[in-house]
């Protein structure tokens, strides 16, 4: 076992603590998460009174054109089926990588793509509202803030900015090193990334006081930040896990050797009260982690997963690895999505395998649906699947894209799921199930 501990920065720390940045004197306070009301991020909303955005407002324009509501001729791809979608976003000119929905509302969408651009456009109708102009590489990153009044897009050269929604105007922008991860913190308007070089950067938007968390001399591959809000995970491409703590800049945990993996990590989730995390990695392992002490409490290897008796271990480790994973929030639940195309459910309280789902080709990420024990997968073969977890049975699945989806987002109400591809399209899908 060789998990680090920081003294002081266990989870017993007092109530208060605060993200301090370099530059001025300016603090974020974040509050000490309470299991009852009130809500925390109120009262962290009323602690950043230094950073003041307008509230959101609708904005109603003409139609630019961006949006169909049919399959378009000549659309670069060799998957040939009906269409399933409602709205059909086609302003990118090439591969769309990455989609993302605003919180508060679930009316908008960030999409960013391999033509340089990025957009923010209407969910109902395909409407452009604008665009996020400026990038010189492929956007692979995109996200609004917590309370949808910013919108952050990252290129692959490391440059990053961000937008105020109801102004359309650029607020922020950073240039870090080649850019492998973003994200918005939970509930302050502070932007995280890690980089190529091993960084972990955050930022305070729109000010831009900065603090790094230097990880090991490779890239930081995949970061979470923890519900707290105090503490955050990074995956590293050595194979190792760090946990961070915001506010001091310390690692709190570091999982190494057998405890890490034995390749690079690829993605990292949280439970809801975030005491659990379960890490991926090209190894094809998912690892449960408790955030609490850093120990590894759970291993999922893929001999559980299939037999391939044609192929050893080696060789099985090398076409096959682990590329989305997240845990059910009404069920001991965990899901693990593998490039061989199997969706693995397992039981978190026995940590067995409970159903085994394949898919035709690689599934390239999956989602749980909040409050039921639905996963849905996006896969390479241009389909989303909705799942029962609790009986792996297929309960449908959605088409209308000809090539691999790279990206997917699912509204709260799980009545909408957004997604991007290889075709130059994002596409919206209104999800009916008879089942509810």
């Amino acid at each position: 076992m060789e998990s680090e501990s920081e003294s002081g920065a266990a989870a017993d720390t007092p109530p208060l603590e605060t993200l301090s940045f370099h530059g001025d004197e300016e603090i974020i306070e974040v509050v000490e998460l309470d299991p009852g009301p009130p809500d925390p991020a109120d009262d962290l909303a009323q602690e950043m009174e230094d950073v003041d955005f307008e509230e959101e407002e609708e904005e109603e324009e003409g139609n630019e054109e961006g949006w169909v509501l049919e399959p378009q001729e000549g659309v670069v791809g060799s998957m040939e089926g009906p269409d399933d979608s409602e709205v059909t976003f086609a302003l990118h000119s090439a591969s769309v990588f990455c989609v993302s929905l605003d919180p508060k509302t679930n009316t908008l969408a960030v999409t960013g793509g391999e033509d340089d651009k990025a957009f923010v456009w209407r969910l109902s109708d395909g409407e452009l509202l604008f665009e996020c102009a400026g990038h010189k590489d492929s956007v692979t990153c995109a996200g609004f803030s917590h309370d949808s009044t910013l919108v952050a897009t990252g290129d692959m050269s490391g440059l990053l900015k961000v937008w105020q929604v109801d102004t359309k105007e650029e607020v922020w922008s950073f240039e870090a090193g080649d850019l492998e991860w973003m994200e918005w913190h939970p509930r302050a308007p502070v932007l995280l990334a890690g980089t190529a070089d091993g960084n972990t950067w955050m930022w305070k938007v729109p000010n831009g006081d900065c603090k790094t968390f230097q990880g090991p001399n490779c890239p930081a591959t995949c970061g979470r930040v923890l519900p707290d809000g105090k503490r955050a995970v990074v995956g590293y491409e050595d194979g190792t896990i760090r946990i961070w703590d915001l506010k001091q800049g310390n690692p709190i945990h570091v999982l190494k050797g057998t405890e890490g993996h034995q390749g690079p990590l690829t993605c990292v989730a949280t439970n809801q009260d975030g005491s659990l995390i379960l890490t991926g990695s090209v190894d094809c392992q998912a690892k449960l982690v408790s955030a609490t002490t850093g120990k590894v409490v759970g291993v999922f290897r893929p001999e559980t997963v299939a037999s391939q008796p044609n192929l050893g271990e080696g060789e099985e480790s090398e076409s096959n690895s682990v590329e989305s994973l997240g845990f059910c929030s009404v069920m001991p639940l965990a899901a693990v999505g593998y490039l061989d195309g199997t969706l693995a459910i397992y039981d978190l309280s026995t940590q067995t395998l409970r159903h085994q789902c394949q898919h035709q080709s690689g599934i390239v990420q999956l989602l749980w649906e909040a409050g039921t024990a639905v996963v849905y997968t996006c896969s390479l073969d241009g389909i989303v699947r909705l799942w029962d977890a609790r009986t792996g049975r297929l309960l449908t699945d959605y088409r209308g894209h000809t090539a691999e989806i790279l990206d997917f987002a699912l509204s709260k109400d799980a009545s909408l799921v957004v997604t991007t591809s290889g075709d130059h399209r994002a596409k919206v899908f209104c999800v009916q199930r008879p089942d509810r």
